[in-house]
């Protein structure tokens, strides 16, 4: 991972936009920091398209989808999209049909229930209730599990032949073909009509967790919060470039380095 200030100046003034995780990259015990907060403000004032992508339930996202700065928030790594409308009204999109939503959720209780039947200290993330195609099992939010936990409920999952990855909170676990990158690919076509992977080297991605790394892998302009060290022995695929501060406050100094070459040209 190379310092922050090894980011080309050229390349951070033409990026047409930024995609983002939430909770440990723009968030702080689980809220958002008040200079994450105004540096999404920053950034779309200055014309940048900006999008946050999350693991966290639509239940959970749709206050901020409302009241933050942002383009829309894709939710539940990919599954479902959530855009500002008129008279303060969320619109939500679905990359799965309402048969199979409803088909895929009856499976996945089965398995959490099993998972939290089977492993001793596993239990459904608090914020189970909002999900609507994914479930969560909580290992560093609100309890603790060691990494040897996390193992067995990823095996799980994967064992039911469900999607699952590791955010920096949550063990999450799903049917489809959905994660964060299929999730930006959508969002893009729905909300500008645009192919992602023709633009890639135009839009810049910030995260921290083990859940970003396909994001840190496919994007040339990634970003890790300093945070990110936590994960650094279990990502095969590390950001390009690292803050020097944590969460919110190292989106902020992410954005900062964007607004200033933006401004310099």
């Amino acid at each position: 991972m190379l310092p922050l200030s090894r980011w080309d100046a050229a390349a951070r003034a033409a990026l047409v936009g930024v995609f983002t995780d939430i909770d440990d990259t723009l968030t702080h015990e689980g809220a958002i920091t008040p200079d994450a907060l105004l540096a999404l403000g920053a950034l779309k004032a200055a014309g940048l398209a900006v999008v946050a992508i999350t693991g966290r339930p639509v239940g959970w996202s749709m206050p901020f989808a409302g009241t933050w700065p942002v383009d829309a928030i894709v939710a539940e790594n990919g599954a479902v999209a959530l855009l500002p409308a008129a008279n303060k009204k969320i619109e939500k999109k679905y990359r799965q049909d309402a048969a199979t939503r409803a088909a895929n959720f009856v499976r996945m209780q089965s398995v959490l229930a099993r998972i939290e039947r089977e492993i001793p200290g596993a239990a459904r993330a608090t914020d189970s209730p909002g999900r609507e195609t994914d479930i969560a099992i909580d290992h560093s939010e609100f309890v603790r599990l060691d990494d040897a936990t996390v193992a067995r409920v990823v095996a799980l999952m994967r064992g039911e032949g469900m999607h699952a990855t590791v955010s920096s909170i949550h063990i999450n676990g799903w049917y489809g073909d959905n994660d964060k990158l299929e999730g930006a690919r959508w969002i893009t076509r729905e909300l500008w009509g645009r192919t992602l992977d023709d633009e890639m080297d135009r839009w810049a991605y910030v995260g921290d967790s083990t859940n970003d790394q396909l994001m840190f892998r496919s994007f040339a302009h990634s970003i890790g919060v300093a945070n990110v060290a936590r994960f650094v022995p279990q990502l095969e695929h590390l950001p390009r470039y690292v803050t020097q501060a944590e969460r919110g406050t190292g989106f902020a100094e992410a954005a900062r380095a964007v607004l200033s070459a933006r401004e310099a040209r």
